[in-house]
């Protein structure tokens, strides 16, 4: 059971072939000779058995014969026959090698697979190669050579070209699979099954389109949560959106939301198709950079100022060495060296100038990267200057990156670059490009780390009050909400809006404005109006009662002319803001398909759209996620001092972003919301304006099935009694918890371990701590006990310390049904009540998942927890499979 579901796909130990008569002329028949052709070119380290499904007796031969996988070429108006034969021979996964079988066909075919649990790659699938099981399922090229990279494509024209690429660049892969349009497995559960694979390291994956969100963004997580993935997305215009939707049938979200989608899985994403490669090549070096700070060593002023150029476009750091750093660097190189912002190491720079310049500048604290660029010279070898680079690189403990330029005399110098792990490209943009993917990695595993609650630590706001006030909305059969409703929809999440007030006639608005005082704002209020400027409905700094009466009734007038069909509820009257140095800014939220819920921050004001000042994220949010979302937008730049301005208080700010991302997660109703402008400065932040659309929603929204990214889910923290006196707390593990369940891995005794991972390790190797506390609530879970203890620090002071003392998981399996868990007590716990109450937690919350049974494999001799499960009702009987394991199983 500790096999991925996709192993009888992936690798299979016993293939059946089912393919049509190989001499049809049908164009299937064609295929089914090319894969015939591709599968006996190698000698699969398996068992293939090419069946004759017109002969007879040919399920009768199989009879007590063991299949993984069945492969099908066949005319389309027998493959269904096919797959049901594929069933009855209890084959556990199936390709359909097809094209041109439309989607109604398909979902039949989806139909049989899922009644035989059959895991179905295709139909319209050219098929998957696995170069370490010299296995080629495919009908996509010769196989390729074995390597660390995993490509994943969504186009078979694409995968094709790809394979022949890479066999003219020497570019070996361990997985390549085409998924094609209306396939059963899907790209979520691929990168779910390369996430665990060995033989990969680094995933690349071309993607037109995604159908669920949450299956999407969960695998992906998962997978850049263990190794680096780089994504090229097609369909960047709308042009191009419109092609992917018809080519893969599947719909295709904003860029900007795809983009920041990415960002908050942890993967990396490139414009072009050779950018592709070089990104994963570089981000399956060895070393990665902790910023944006690149070093520049050049023999020539030219192209090291082009590099320079790029650094700046990319929004990249030229990192210069320090006066003291440049000093002892100098007697080193050649007199006419310039180390003011480039190293320009000159003209006359042999192998020995380029080694120390790299050296000195990788050794810099204010450099995370080094990149090393050659110009062909007379009198220098650019094979003994590649050769430097290879002998420095593994001192340097930094990525270096190279650039030869030219390329008739530094063909051998690209060899020995490459044996040595060095990647080369041949222009400094490309290398600097480079770079960048690198230093987009670390950042995005930064925002991969984070797993915020759907409510942050600020006062509680009134959640009922917003609900109840969004249900008289819908109830009234509107969607836009007035103004005031949306600043009491704001208020009620704590978020500071200028005092408004409705006036329904001239006199009410002269009233309200001398009693809210001068100077006042008059606005026009209509659910059908978004832009108020466009329509002369907004007046600023009225200064009296005459002023106010003579603009009421000429807003009302202008609007009325203008736009005829709109319902005008009257006009609002508020406050100008007192913040004369305030900058203006903008939050909002849309809801994308398929992502759901984003949040948008940038320049606000009358002039939003052609600034196009935007940046995404999605929820929900943290105070790290807030400030990060700030930076990315240009209106940042102003926030700090600026032009005499102090710099604006950034906790407010980020606050609100805090309460927007609590309003998203908490209201599933919401559909669209622009609060623009907030004016913000250095005594706080306001909202000046709010304008908020609502929807109705389906049923499953609660829970917050309406994000892509499920919140940390805190309401499942309990605090629970001890059995011998003192109390533990019961709640889902986060990332921040790999230190202690390390060390509570390392107390546990050898039998324990044993008895948990089945292995004799001491500690838990950095992947599996990491796959272990950064998980997808979606489809899993870990519960944590954890208890307060005093301990005795090398300075002597006591001081009360967290201890982690126990922990229960479940991994819901395939079918989305049932689920497999493990539980582990510390020693020292044992008996004292830890082991029942985290099997009973464990337990709820996937039967509130929907799960309707929980199986476990135990060992034999582990009486102790055979005992336990009995206690909580499982059934125990042997497990088929390994006679050391008995299976416990409890229906929720």
């Amino acid at each position: 059971m500790d096999k991925h579901f996709l192993t009888p796909l992936f690798s299979p130990s016993t293939i059946a072939v089912l393919a049509g008569k190989l001499d049809d002329p049908d164009s299937q028949t064609a295929q089914a000779r090319i894969l015939q052709q591709a599968l006996r070119a190698q000698r699969f380290v398996g068992t293939i058995i090419f069946l004759d499904i017109y002969a007879s007796g040919t399920l009768a031969d199989l009879a007590n014969t063991h299949v993984d996988l069945a492969i099908i070429a066949m005319p389309v108006a027998e493959v269904a026959a096919a797959l049901e034969i594929a069933g009855r021979i209890k084959c556990r996964a199936a390709l359909v090698i097809s094209s041109g079988i439309d989607a109604a066909t398909a979902a039949e075919l989806h139909k049989i697979a899922r009644r035989d649990d059959i895991h179905l790659l295709g139909p319209n699938s050219l098929g998957f190669q696995r170069p370490h099981l010299q296995l080629n399922a495919s009908v996509a090229g010769a196989l390729c050579a074995p390597g660390p990279l995993a490509l994943v494509s969504q186009s078979g024209a694409l995968t094709s070209s790809i394979l022949d690429w890479a066999q003219k660049n020497g570019v070996g892969f361990s997985t390549v699979v085409s998924l094609g349009p209306n396939t059963d497995v899907d790209m979520a559960q691929v990168l779910d099954f390369l996430a665990s694979d060995a033989y990969t390291h680094s995933i690349v994956v071309y993607l037109e389109g995604i159908g669920n969100a949450r299956r999407f963004m969960s695998a992906l997580r998962a997978a850049a949560n263990a190794k680096p993935v780089v994504v090229l997305k097609a369909g960047r215009r709308a042009a191009g959106n419109r092609a992917a939707l018809t080519h893969s049938g599947a719909i295709v979200g904003s860029d900007d939301v795809f983009d920041a989608a990415l960002r908050r899985a942890g993967a990396v994403r490139v414009r072009s198709f050779v950018a592709l490669f070089s990104a994963a090549k570089c981000l399956a070096s060895r070393y990665r950079p902790v910023g944006r700070r690149l070093a520049i060593v050049s023999n020539g002023g030219g192209p090291g100022v082009l590099a320079a150029d790029w650094v700046s476009e990319i929004n990249l750091t030229l990192a210069c060495l320090t006066g003291e750093q440049a000093q002892a660097l100098k007697p080193q190189l050649p007199p006419l060296a310039s180390l003011s912002d480039l190293i320009d190491i000159s003209e006359e720079a042999g192998p020995e100038h380029f080694k120390v310049a790299v050296q000195a500048a990788a050794k810099a604290p204010q450099v995370d990267g080094v990149l090393a660029i050659f110009s062909p010279k007379v009198g220098i070898d650019s094979g003994t200057v590649a050769s430097a680079l290879a002998e420095v690189n593994p001192l340097l403990g930094k990525p270096l990156l190279s650039c030869l330029m030219g390329d008739a005399t530094v063909g051998e110098a690209r060899r020995v670059l490459s044996e040595a792990a060095i990647p080369a490209f041949r222009t400094p943009e490309a290398a600097v490009g480079a770079f960048g993917n690198i230093a987009s990695f670390y950042q995005n595993q930064q925002l991969l780390q984070q797993t915020p609650p759907p409510m942050s630590n600020l006062a509680k706001p009134d959640v009922e009050g917003a609900r109840i006030l969004i249900e008289s909305v819908l109830a009234e059969r509107r969607c836009v909400l007035t103004e005031m409703e949306s600043k009491a929809l704001l208020a009620a999440f704590h978020i500071p809006v200028t005092r408004t007030m409705l006036a329904r006639n001239v006199n009410e608005a002269i009233m309200i404005a001398t009693q809210l005082g001068f100077p006042v704002a008059l606005k026009i209020d209509s659910p059908d109006i978004n832009h108020k400027s466009d329509v002369q409905g907004v007046a600023l700094n009225v200064v009296n009662a005459v002023g106010v009466r003579d603009t009421y009734i000429d807003m009302m007038q202008a609007v009325t002319r203008l736009r005829p069909d709109a319902h005008i509820n009257g006009v609002t009257i508020q406050n100008m803001s007192s913040q004369k140095r305030g900058r203006e800014v903008y939050v909002g939220m849309v809801t994308d398909d398929p992502f759901g819920p984003v949040i948008a921050f940038g320049s606000g004001g009358t002039m939003i759209e052609l600034i196009n000042d935007r940046a995404m994220e999605l929820p929900p949010l943290n105070q790290f996620l807030a400030r990060s979302l700030i930076e990315r937008a240009r209106v940042a730049e102003t926030l700090g001092e600026w032009r005499g301005a102090a710099a604006v208080n950034m906790e407010a700010l980020e606050q609100v972003l805090l309460r927007v991302s609590e309003m998203v997660c908490e209201l599933p109703q919401l559909h669209e919301m622009d609060i623009n402008p907030i004016i913000v400065d250095e005594s706080g932040a306001v909202a000046v304006d709010a304008r908020i659309l609502v929807q109705n929603t389906p049923s499953q929204a609660r829970h917050y099935n309406h994000l892509a990214i499920l919140p940390y889910p805190s309401r499942y923290e309990q605090l629970w009694p001890l059995k011998g006196g003192g109390e533990y707390v019961v709640r889902p593990v986060h990332p921040d918890d790999a230190s202690m369940l390390q060390e509570f891995v390392r107390q546990l005794s050898p039998e324990s371990r044993y008895f948990r991972f089945v292995s004799s390790m001491q500690e838990l190797p950095a992947t599996m701590l990491s796959r272990f506390t950064l998980i997808d609530y979606d489809r899993e879970m870990a519960l944590v006990a954890v208890c307060h203890e005093s301990r005795v620090g090398a300075d002597g002071q006591t001081s009360e310390v967290e201890r982690m003392v126990g922990v229960s998981r479940y991994i819901s399996n395939p079918d989305r049904t049932s689920c497999e868990f493990s539980l582990v007590v510390a020693d020292d716990f044992k008996g004292r009540g830890l082991g029942s109450r985290l099997m009973l937690s464990i337990m709820d919350v996937a039967r509130e998942k929907g799960l309707t049974e929980i199986v476990g494999l135990v060992l034999a001799k582990n009486q102790t927890m055979l005992k336990l499960m009995r206690g909580l009702g499982f059934a125990i009987k042997p497990f088929p499979e390994d006679a050391d394991f008995m299976l416990v199983t409890q229906t929720l």
